[in-house]
């Protein structure tokens, strides 16, 4: 069989989007608060008090995933949890005083960042590209949740904000099976790569839009 043009394939190119905006993030952005961490932020800013669960459908992250991402923004001082008093199995979540300034901070850096990222484009056309790229993001949240999106019953998934990492496993137990270790520092959580692994440290390279294909930009879908 004859290969496949991988530039008609949206997987493909909305890969390469996002290795193009990950770098963009890390050198322009932060370092240390990842898109995900700042997406948080920026729903709890917005909406003080939400429990973890509705955070994470707010943002599009999965319950294991926003569970790591709100246990290190806690950890970090950036977020506060009071106990639903309601629902004692639930906690509210709201930005710091520290999570609010970061906020504000990040948000100037991410204006400047999409101005690049779109840069290619006229005005005109990042309005059509926004609500097409909008419109199959908002198609796709139903092969996420099929029959629609999680119920309130049950309690959140534990944000295991008190473990050696805060991970949890698929099925919400410690990622280190609950055993003790001694505290270090955080490991970022990588939510924002590409297939949520490490990324590999990358010289601080200026992200130039149109740019052919470079050594470490992989090919293939």
């Amino acid at each position: 069989m004859a290969a496949v043009d991988l530039a008609t394939h949206p997987g493909h190119l909305a890969r390469r989007l996002q290795q193009a905006h990950h770098l963009l993030w890390n050198t322009m952005v932060s370092e240390d608060v990842t898109s995900p961490q700042y997406a948080v932020l920026n729903a709890l800013v917005a909406e003080p008090g939400l429990d973890q669960r509705t955070v994470g459908e707010r943002v599009g992250l999965d319950r294991s995933t926003i569970a790591e991402v709100v246990a290190r923004l806690v950890r970090r001082g950036l977020l506060g949890k009071d106990r639903d008093p309601r629902d004692g199995r639930r906690f509210l979540l709201h930005p710091t005083a520290d999570g609010e300034r970061t906020h504000r901070r990040l948000t100037v850096r991410t204006a400047r960042m999409n101005r690049v990222f779109l840069a290619p484009l006229d005005a005109a056309e990042q309005a059509v590209f926004i609500d097409l790229v909008r419109r199959v993001a908002d198609a796709a949240e139903s092969l996420r949740h099929p029959d629609g999106p999680d119920t309130p019953d049950g309690p959140d998934t534990p944000d295991r904000s008190d473990t050696p990492d805060g991970r949890v496993t698929s099925d919400g137990r410690d990622a280190l099976d609950g055993r003790d270790a001694p505290d270090g520092p955080d490991t970022p959580d990588r939510s924002d790569t590409p297939d949520c692994r490490d990324a590999p440290d990358r010289p601080d390279t200026p992200y130039r839009p149109g740019a052919p294909h470079g050594p470490d930009r992989p090919r293939g879908t």
